[in-house]
């Protein structure tokens, strides 16, 4: 967080000199007077310069574009950031050339890095965000393959009468295959286990 505190012979010249050392604009700061200062007799004996702390503040979307790109760039696979909210769910969106590197095996890249921005964005926010991290339409196509998979995986308990547990997954991916297989009456499905461990069991009704 930068902070400044600069004088004046006024609060608004004090004010427009720490703006101008911090190169922002005052509708990104936050202003406290710590002195007004007073006018000397003739202008001259006894003046007192006014005293001002201004503190930049941080915009969490922001910071967030900032730490994806540093890390893409980092990860020799540099992108660009789309971001698109929606209430108090924020998507950021990756493209780029090497784009394949931030999604990793299964997207467990993806996935990391997703956890590691909602952190960082919601350090610098006084409200709370769910960031959804994508690229490549990654998550639609992962969307559809864990719904096909749900479903083989429910018909193989109903046949053999035997539980299945998957793979562990984020809570939204064990949310796919839940909703996947709501309405099969043949079997439930439960979570077991505890982060980042946690994953669906498939049981079979008896």
């Amino acid at each position: 967080m930068k902070q400044i505190t600069a004088t004046g012979q006024t609060v608004e010249e004090a004010v427009e000199s720490a703006l101008a050392q911090l190169k922002t604009t005052r509708d990104r700061t936050e202003i406290n007077v710590i002195d007004e200062g007073k006018k000397g007799i003739l202008g001259i004996f006894g003046t007192r310069p006014a005293v001002v702390k201004v503190t930049m503040k941080i915009d969490p979307f922001e910071e967030a574009v900032n730490y994806l790109k540093q890390v893409a760039q980092h990860l020799g696979a540099p992108a660009e950031v789309e971001v698109k909210t929606e209430g108090k769910q924020v998507t950021f969106i990756l493209s780029g050339e090497k784009i394949a590197l931030l999604i990793g095996k299964r997207g467990q890249t993806l996935n990391s890095l997703q956890y590691l921005t909602q952190l960082v964005m919601n350090r610098h926010s006084e409200q709370f965000y769910t960031v959804l991290l994508d690229a490549e339409d990654y998550r639609k196509r992962r969307s559809d393959t864990l719904v096909q998979l749900a479903q083989r995986l429910a018909q193989q308990a109903v046949k053999t009468g035997k539980e299945v547990a998957l793979e562990p997954m984020p809570s939204y991916e064990r949310k796919v295959i839940h909703t996947a297989l709501m309405g099969n009456r043949k079997i439930k499905t439960y979570s077991d286990g505890s982060d980042p461990h946690r994953h669906i069991v498939i049981s079979p009704v008896k």
